[in-house]
């Protein structure tokens, strides 16, 4: 204990850290890797073990699929994990002092401080994948982003909302001061939309996602999620991860396995995450992967942080 201490507090005194950020699902798009896969012989290779670990090439739906095909669960899910991870293979030189992946990204973030390996972060990503979309069959729910509305005032609505109705409906992903998304029954989230706006919410949109991640109607797939990564190794990390659920750095091998269980049916919590990290001596946030969702979220967080992207 006094070891990991001591480790934690030498990165929280660094002065000019560079964190980097990992996305999660909803970043995918058609054709996402293929200059990679094409043009880096690393790339290629972890790939092909991607499509070997699969049973399927995975690579082949990223370079040449559909918007449809991407948003499929088993699909999504290892593909932002296998882009993110790849492009940071790629960045020569990387030394993070810092890193914290949004929702999937979590695992991304876990091979670039070394604490998993590639081959077993992907196997874990597809049981959670799996698992999570068989969750989604036997509960059909769904997601509301909600902007313009105090934090308060939706998780105040959400519990009055389950409270009138016994549906469920929880806060899901804290991604920015202003951007709350809310994850729930159908029936729930339709109610607490409609709550929402009434209460001065500039939008309450369901969105096309699948289930309701991070709500505890993901519980089914959190037994077989925990009995996979505790017979994975995870080693002690380069450098601290913030974690999704607890927004604090974390070193310790056994509680990072802790988090990312809970972490299937608790919150993202971004902005207190960025906001822990820039606390702690974050100078520069570097977002690997897809997109630019996260580098926005970061400025709308804190304005005068630098950003920049990979992928």
């Amino acid at each position: 204990m006094q070891r990991d201490f001591l480790f934690y507090l030498r990165h929280k005194l660094i002065t000019m850290a560079h964190a980097y950020i990992f996305p999660g699902q909803g970043s995918q798009f058609p054709g996402m890797g293929k200059n990679l896969y094409d043009n880096n012989p690393v790339a290629k290779e972890l790939f092909e073990q991607a499509n070997a670990i699969a049973g399927f090439r995975i690579s082949d739906v990223m370079f040449t699929g559909t918007e449809e095909d991407l948003k499929k669960t088993n699909v999504t899910q290892p593909a932002v994990f296998l882009h993110a991870v790849i492009a940071f293979k790629t960045i020569e030189g990387a030394k993070p002092e810092m890193v914290a992946g949004h929702s999937l990204g979590e695992f991304s973030a876990l091979v670039a401080n070394n604490v998993l390996s590639f081959a077993d972060a992907f196997k874990l990503v597809c049981i959670r994948a799996a698992a999570m979309q068989r969750a989604c069959d036997m509960n059909p729910s769904t997601m509301a982003a909600v902007l313009a509305l105090a934090d308060d005032k939706v998780e105040e609505i959400c519990m009055q909302v389950h409270h009138d109705t016994e549906e469920i409906v929880v806060p899901a992903n804290y991604n920015c001061p202003g951007q709350l998304v809310i994850s729930g029954s159908i029936k729930g989230i339709e109610i607490a939309c409609e709550r929402m706006k009434t209460a001065g919410a500039k939008r309450a949109l369901v969105l096309p996602v699948g289930g309701a991640f991070h709500s505890p109607l993901m519980l089914p797939a959190k037994e077989e999620l925990a009995a996979a990564i505790e017979a994975t190794t995870f080693n002690t990390p380069s450098c601290p991860v913030y974690q999704n659920v607890v927004a604090k750095a974390v070193t310790d091998a056994e509680l990072i396995k802790h988090n990312l269980v809970n972490q299937l049916t608790g919150a993202v919590r971004w902005t207190q995450s960025v906001q822990a990290m820039i606390a702690d001596g974050a100078t520069q946030f570097t977002e690997v992967g897809p997109g630019k969702v996260l580098q926005g979220l970061v400025q709308k967080i804190n304005k005068e942080m630098p950003v920049s992207g990979v992928s």
